[in-house]
């Protein structure tokens, strides 16, 4: 049997307020050309299928193209609800569309019922297990302790041991969550908390042929049959230099038989660049990055005016802008009411002003000079009254 193993679609999600339901769609349609020439059997999706759980309706549109294509290739999918999905609107149907290949799994109490696909060697049980958040979950197991993630995902997995040991033959495991040794991407897996809460041992999915997880947004690779595929497609500039991809994963008779990394398109690439405002505005070493993703950082020591707005006559793509000081002055000490309180004239008021709120930086000759004819005006105008 081959399997293509994805995860974390997150249909739906926003990159920096712009859309990226074009782009999934590109990488979505890859992603179904590599189920069409790599002859795959089955699809796993594990879990983040959306972003949100009420999603808009142009995201069920896709998800519904997406697996039509994929059916049309020739797979059959089994897919698992994320922390980000609606089990309940994401599992709507689900038994009448298994009819047609496409296996919805986002109940609890059925995760130790497994969607059992054959090939020519016998069965394949592949058991998806929904994202457990043990608050929710616990009043289905009332006779036991479930106060995290690992106890909960354990009680679950000594469930499923058990089924598979009255049916035999080979397995599959298909979890969502936070397994020991990853780690996050920041800003990206929102919920993970650094800690015990939410990590999950992997001693936990022992005995399966090949373990597909989702939660992490790359590619990690925990032991031989255990794997996260990661994001098809990137949604932060802190996953800019992570593959994104699918693996396809060949299992033989005996159970796991080999892996293989299988890269998806990049629809825009991002890309994180560092400079002065002016540089980034006019030097030639970034003319390569104007139809990238773009976070530019500048190093200027002072706030410049209207950053994004300039940017974007280059970057045409920029998406966020970032004042990163190449140095950041280190603090006197003096309140802002005794740096006022120490001047005497109106132009050392501004410049006390300036200093304050700019890092310790106050006015430039020009902008001195600008203060000073603003000043003298004023007092002008004050002996004309």
């Amino acid at each position: 049997m081959r399997i293509l193993h994805t995860s974390d679609w997150h249909i739906g999600r926003t990159f920096h307020g712009h859309s990226t339901l074009p782009a999934l769609r590109t990488v979505l349609g890859a992603l179904a050309e590599q189920v069409r020439s790599h002859h795959v059997d089955v699809v796993i999706v594990a879990g983040d299928v959306f972003d949100s759980a009420a999603p808009a309706a142009n995201c069920y549109t896709l998800l519904a193209d997406t697996l039509a294509e994929l059916r049309d290739a020739g797979a059959q999918v089994v897919l698992t609800s994320g922390n980000h999905d609606s089990a309940a609107r994401l599992g709507f149907l689900s038994r009448f569309v298994a009819l047609a290949g496409i296996h919805v799994r986002t109940q609890p109490l059925e995760a130790a019922d497994p969607v059992t696909i054959h090939d020519e060697h016998g069965p394949v049980h592949l058991y998806g297990i929904p994202f457990l958040e043990p608050a929710l979950v616990r009043h289905l197991w009332p006779d036991t302790t479930l106060r995290t993630q690992a106890q909960t995902l354990a009680h679950v997995m000594d469930l499923v041991a058990a089924d598979r040991a009255l049916r035999g033959g080979r397995s599959v495991a298909i979890a969502h969550c936070f397994a020991a040794d990853v780690e996050p991407t920041p800003g990206v897996e929102r919920e993970i908390r650094q800690g015990t809460l939410d990590v999950v041992p992997l001693s936990v999915f022992g005995g399966h042929d090949y373990v597909a997880l989702g939660h992490i947004h790359g590619r990690n690779t925990l032991a031989e049959g255990v794997r996260y595929a990661g994001a098809p497609l990137h949604y932060s500039f802190g996953e800019q230099h992570k593959p994104r991809g699918s693996w396809l994963v060949d299992l033989d008779e005996s159970g796991l038989a080999g892996t293989r990394w299988l890269p998806l398109p990049v629809p825009r690439r991002l890309v994180t660049l560092t400079g002065t405002l002016d540089d980034l505005l006019s030097d030639a070493r970034f003319d390569a990055e104007t139809d990238a993703w773009v976070c530019a950082q500048y190093t200027d020591t002072t706030p410049q005016p209207d950053p994004m707005r300039r940017l974007l006559a280059r970057f045409p793509h920029c998406a966020a802008v970032v004042h990163q000081p190449a140095e950041r002055r280190e603090r006197d000490g003096v309140s802002y009411a005794a740096r006022v309180g120490a001047t005497r004239t109106d132009e050392e008021l501004v410049d006390a002003f300036l200093a304050h709120v700019r890092e310790g930086e106050g006015a430039s000759a020009a902008e001195a000079e600008i203060i000073a004819e603003t000043v003298r005006g004023r007092v002008a105008a004050e002996v004309r009254v």
